[in-house]
């Protein structure tokens, strides 16, 4: 499946005016509906739609309903479909069906709450950091160590495993890489939220959460979501390339996940380790 475009620009350079084809990234939404409840009486609900790079769905829907405490393994999903047309009737794969097993219980209410604070900047942090240990969410208990050089070698080593970025220049990416500096895995997307629940979603499908022996490297900066998210999956260490948010902070040093931002190829900020996960 297609991650990019070619549209024809004019670009400007030391006051040259050139037409050309420049490669940009898609973009299309994306509705996750469930199907849920006993049977027979099984109801369908539209959860979210997110705007997200068209490619690895299935590994976008399995993390982030993983990662939102929506299931807890893959064994609560009894299939997946997509269907959806666009505005020309042409088929599209832009609505994501997901069958829960009958037995698994979905609280609308409470999600439509916490999906609406999350928002709503300033409201959400501190109750998300709440609803995490309310939802029985345990301490990060890492099996990783690594050396502040191989660190160091991460931003890089992310940068190179990301094909849409270096065709587009406009796409995020979240990897998994151990203590080696050795890339486990990598999804690329436009949104930050959406490469890290591919991430995810990839890693549980493949049966490698919880993550206790790997990194995740994100190409943006460290949100509280994310970290979330990261928490969510076990992981011990989050590097991010960009800067980490106070909640995000908070939520690693409550969680007891390592927490790095600014890292370069020279430098790192050290936000928190409380397991002396970096050497």
């Amino acid at each position: 499946m297609s991650r990019e475009k070619i549209v024809n620009i004019v670009a400007f350079r030391d006051g040259e005016r050139t037409v050309r084809d420049d490669c940009i990234a898609l973009e299309e939404p994306m509705e996750i509906r469930l199907i849920c409840g006993p049977t027979p009486k099984r109801a369908m609900r539209s959860l979210t739609v997110t705007m997200r790079t068209p490619g690895d769905d299935e590994d976008l829907a399995f993390g982030f309903l993983y990662s939102e405490r929506i299931i807890a393994d893959v064994g609560d999903i009894e299939g997946i479909e997509f269907t959806g047309v666009d505005l020309q009737g042409q088929s599209h794969r832009n609505t994501c069906r997901v069958f829960l097993k009958p037995d698994v219980s979905v609280d609308f209410a409470k999600l439509r709450r916490n999906f609406l604070s999350n928002s709503s900047c300033g409201v959400c942090g501190k109750s998300s950091i709440e609803s995490l240990a309310q939802h029985g969410c345990p301490q990060v208990v890492p099996e990783l160590r690594i050396d502040a050089r191989v660190i160091c070698e991460l931003p890089d080593l992310l940068r190179r495993s990301q094909p849409a970025f270096s065709n587009t220049g406009g796409i995020h990416a979240a990897g998994f890489m151990d203590g080696t500096g050795h890339v486990h895995l990598v999804r690329e997307d436009i949104g930050r939220h959406n490469a890290v629940d591919k991430l995810i979603g990839a890693a549980l499908r493949d049966d490698r959460l919880p993550a206790r022996s790997l990194a995740m490297v994100v190409s943006g900066r460290a949100s509280f979501e994310i970290v979330q998210k990261a928490i969510v999956a076990g992981i011990p260490l989050m590097v991010a390339i960009g800067a980490p948010s106070s909640l995000a902070v908070e939520m690693a040093r409550r969680y007891g996940m390592a927490l790095v931002g600014f890292a370069s190829s020279r430098r790192f900020n050290l936000y928190c380790d409380p397991h002396g996960v970096i050497g």
